[in-house]
């Protein structure tokens, strides 16, 4: 087999590293010319893409934010991020047109990207073409006109990430060009998270919209020989990308470990993964068995770090720590700090859980665009939270428990739906699962869960219920189980667990 030139590929579709770089200077001209300075906005709507991180680049060549936006959101939705951010410019795929001109604000410059052929493939999508708004210009052809950049080099921006938006109206998370020896330092520590050094083979599996996606794909778009982009997840497909492009370094999320891991054994093991070096995931707590099985079946390369848009990575696992510390998060990154806080902000020891607030002493401070007051409520001391509890054991490893606001008060004792979603994640014929407090007359909340099944398999709700009782205490089994198809999920595969859980709140108010 022949190697395949290095560069960036999505699907079929190839570009070297020389192009990508000629494309985004071009574009950085093009961006300056429509008014683009430092610390101006550049709006993404697109989904994975090679073309994405061209228009990044662009934008932090000349010191100005790119603000990827949810290719899921709504027409309200995005025009909220076009009206909060004060984007200047909008580059977006033609596909997702047709759902959000009517929030463009009449006059913003809009650039218009085609839709490749393998997100047409991907998902379905029956045209790509729609009425483009008034002030858009095709993309390629208004690259074309352009000269390389050649203006004064300005201090290097990371992209300003908007956060789901959970608790009202996303947030744009921003933060100021880091100086020298803060770039150093946070080079460093990315390094060590994400594995990616000079010459690696690389994946991106999740959504360039996403924070951690988005930071591990601008680096490796500057730092690996070659880096594919899937533009939408599938197991076996991504099985197939690391044989035949002999990928040693990937960026993942728990659930897609679940997917892979439902695979048939005659499908898992049809692949040569010996080239995988360092499969790094977070996002979401991952189930100790998963890591577990994944483990076997990958080797000693699963990697976890644990972090928010807000904080940065602020502890690393490697696959040593998963096995002799099944559930842990890891250890304190260098440079980090973190407290378990509780209720009155007092720091609690060792073994006791309570609301995680950490910092990263080199990165600089962010702030909400528009919003400082939001960024004052999730701070104590100088440290924030991104509203996650757990605790630290005795030998300075993170465990977390929940969510805070996931976390379910019944008649008093605290409830956390992650523990019982790791054992219902280890039952084959679950595909997914999410477990939630809905109300109870007589405890306040109740536990429900709502599995997804997989394909064709049988479930036995007592036989599900008999597991859960065998491993957690009687408590934690979930009063209401429901089979449901198609559960509502990200486009990383997370489940959107207030789509589910909300109904059963309307009009009422939550303990927590």
């Amino acid at each position: 087999m022949t190697k395949t030139p290095d560069g960036i590929s999505s699907g079929a579709r190839r570009i070297k590293h020389d192009e990508v770089t000629v494309r985004s200077a071009k574009a950085a001209n093009g961006l300056s010319f429509l008014g683009i300075d430092q610390g101006d906005c550049v709006a993404i709507l697109m989904r994975n893409d090679i073309d994405f991180l061209v228009a990044s680049y662009a934008a932090i060549t000349l010191g100005a934010f790119a603000v990827p936006i949810n290719w899921h959101f709504k027409e309200d939705e995005v025009g909220y991020v076009l009206r909060d951010s004060g984007a200047k410019v909008v580059i977006a795929h033609t596909d997702l047109l047709h759902v959000v001109k009517n929030a463009i604000p009449r006059g913003l410059p809009v650039l218009t990207i085609e839709t490749p052929p393998e997100i047409i493939k991907a998902y379905g999508i029956y045209s790509s073409n729609v009425d483009d708004p008034a002030s858009a210009e095709n993309f390629e052809t208004w690259l074309e006109k352009q000269k390389p950049y050649d203006g004064p080099a300005r201090p290097p921006t990371v992209s300003m990430i908007y956060t789901s938006g959970t608790t009202g109206h996303p947030k744009g998370v921003k933060r100021p060009a880091m100086t020298p020896d803060e770039q150093k330092a946070m080079e460093y520590l990315r390094n060590l998270v994400f594995g990616l050094r000079l010459g690696c083979r690389a994946a991106i599996t999740g959504p360039l919209y996403h924070s951690a996606p988005n930071s591990f794909g601008l680096r490796a778009g500057k730092t690996a020989e070659f880096l594919a982009i899937m533009p939408r997840f599938e197991p076996e497909e991504l099985l197939i990308l690391i044989e035949q492009e002999k990928i040693d370094n990937i960026f993942m999320v728990p659930t897609m470990f679940v997917r892979l891991l439902k695979l048939a054994d005659s499908v898992k093991y049809k692949y040569n993964l010996s080239s995988l070096r360092h499969v790094i995931h977070a996002a979401a707590p991952c189930p100790p068995e998963i890591k577990s099985k994944m483990i076997e079946w990958w080797g000693p390369v699963i990697y976890e770090f644990y972090g928010s848009t807000e904080s940065g990575p602020v502890t690393f696992a490697s696959p040593e720590d998963a096995l002799k510390k099944p559930g842990t998060v890891g250890r304190t990154c260098p440079g980090a700090e973190i407290r378990i806080l509780d209720e009155a902000g007092c720091i609690l020891p060792q073994g006791k859980i309570g609301e995680i607030f950490s910092r990263i002493n080199f990165y600089p401070d962010f702030t909400y665009h528009n919003h400082p007051e939001k960024r004052r409520d999730i701070e104590r001391d100088g440290f924030i939270t991104s509203g996650d509890v757990g605790y630290f054991d005795e030998d300075g490893y993170l465990f977390l428990c929940d969510r805070k606001r996931d976390m379910v008060i019944s008649g008093g004792v605290n409830i956390y739906p992650a523990e019982v979603e790791a054992v219902l994640h280890a039952i084959p014929s679950v595909h997914d699962c999410a477990v939630f407090g809905v109300p109870d007359e007589e405890y306040g909340e109740a536990l429900m869960a709502v599995i997804e099944p997989i394909k064709g398999a049988v479930v036995d709700l007592e036989g599900i219920r008999t597991e859960l009782s065998r491993k957690l205490a009687k408590y934690k089994v979930p009063k209401t189980i429901e089979l449901r198809n198609n559960l509502p999920r990200e486009d990383s595969g997370k489940i959107f667990k207030r789509r589910l859980r909300d109904p059963y709140w309307e009009g009422m108010k939550r303990r927590i």
